[in-house]
């Protein structure tokens, strides 16, 4: 009786392969997280980016480093748009919502840990994102005098909670119509005159 052979082991790249595996867990994370919620196991993380469980607990040593880094590569899509001197409002929403449609499990990690100076430099680089646009659309008469970062702002902790919390298969629809609500209180003038939309 002959002995089945052992299957032969993947190589070992050593620290080459860190900066391969990183994006891979990321991109992992973002399909793991946004079919299973926050709380998916980070097991099921690791097998699907291909790499060892201490690969991962290398490069993310906790479930919210992990969060954060899926979380900084879409701020960085963000900040992409705002730094184009044409975007509009319009079109940064149609991509935060589109995000939110594929993450709202990381809208859950957000709400759990406000607090965490990590969560809190994400906030920051939001900010700073929605302040450049909306600087832009008011000198551009497309957004009303009156509306300021902290409101559109407070309009996508709204639309995206909206979205975390509806069935897979309308939130699209639900965030489409939330975010024409705010389209209307936000393209106004100050003298209460729709601005047409940029779209």
């Amino acid at each position: 009786m002959t002995t089945p052979k052992a299957e032969p082991r993947k190589p070992n790249r050593g620290p080459s392969a860190g900066p391969e595996n990183r994006r891979a867990l990321i991109a992992a994370a973002r399909e793991v997280f946004g079919d299973g919620g926050y709380s998916a196991p980070l097991s099921s993380v690791a097998k699907l980016a291909g790499v060892g469980q201490g690969s991962l607990y290398r490069h993310f040593p906790d479930r919210l480093s992990l969060a954060v880094a899926v979380f900084d590569e879409n701020i960085g899509e963000l900040e992409t748009i705002a730094e184009r001197g044409d975007s509009t409002l319009d079109e940064l929403l149609d991509a935060i919502i589109a995000q939110a449609l594929v993450s709202t499990a990381m809208i859950d990690m957000i709400t759990a840990d406000l607090d965490d100076p990590r969560v809190q430099h994400l906030e920051t680089r939001i900010e700073d994102v929605v302040d450049t646009v909306v600087r832009r659309e008011r000198s551009a008469g497309r957004l009303g005098g009156e509306v300021e970062t902290a409101d559109v702002l407070l309009a996508i902790s709204m639309l995206t909670g909206v979205v975390a919390r509806t069935p897979a298969d309308r939130r699209d629809a639900v965030a489409r119509r939330a975010w024409s609500l705010f389209h209307v209180a936000f393209a106004r003038s100050e003298s209460g005159t729709r601005v047409p939309p940029t779209r």
